[in-house]
């Protein structure tokens, strides 16, 4: 009996991290296709599936163009995670500032920055994809600014860090978050073309294939 409840308790503890985790549907890394970047490092991607940076509060920054995969393996590392007991919160870059951004008052931002801060492994999705403005810009550096060297970031973008400053009204401010992400960070270059792109043409083959079949009959 004692047994079942304890395996009962981790059951519902591990639910219930799976579910504040907002981690949603993934494809498992056995689907991933090594083979197919021009540019990945293995060893690096599967040392951050082992969550060997959480121990030491590192970071971890896959830059990648669109379709490369990249946030299929930062949804790989947060289960991983989830599945070894840390707290976990997964968002993507525009979800978590209008989230913060909603907070009407200095006291419930507060709150909801304290929030995202304490989470022990953060993943933040899509940075670059849309540009920031002023306020925006503030918000996430204090958050980052929270977690540098205390707690891990796992952070996914489609630009260079030379091009940040692009998608940032201070080009200061850019900076300064630049270096608290990337100081005690593993960064993971992606290069190649689009797993969306492959599977466009290879289903647009097959259709055209089983047209030709139909035509021959």
């Amino acid at each position: 009996m004692v047994e079942l409840e304890e395996k009962e308790r981790a059951n519902n503890s591990l639910e219930r991290r799976m579910s504040r985790s907002r981690v949603g549907r993934f494809k498992s890394m056995t689907d991933f296709d090594w083979d197919w970047p021009t540019r990945i490092d293995r060893e690096l991607v599967e040392a951050a599936l082992r969550l060997e940076f959480i121990e030491q509060s590192k970071n971890v920054v896959l830059v990648a163009s669109h379709g490369l995969g990249k946030s299929m393996i930062a949804r790989n590392i947060a289960h991983q995670a989830v599945l070894a007991g840390h707290s976990v919160i997964f968002t993507t870059a525009a979800q978590l500032l209008l989230d913060l951004g909603a907070r009407e008052t200095s006291r419930a931002l507060d709150k909801r920055l304290k929030h995202y801060a304490k989470a022990t492994l953060l993943v933040l999705d899509e940075v670059g994809y849309l540009s920031f403005d002023g306020r925006n810009e503030d918000l996430l550096f204090q958050l980052v600014n929270l977690r540098y060297e205390k707690k891990s970031i796992v952070l996914t973008t489609n630009l260079a860090f030379s091009d940040w400053p692009t998608i940032f009204p201070n080009a200061t401010c850019a900076t300064a978050l630049i270096d608290r992400v990337v100081h005690h960070a593993e960064i993971i270059m992606i290069e190649g073309e689009s797993y969306r792109l492959r599977e466009a043409k290879e289903a647009a083959e097959r259709r055209n294939g089983a047209a030709a079949a139909k035509k021959k009959r």
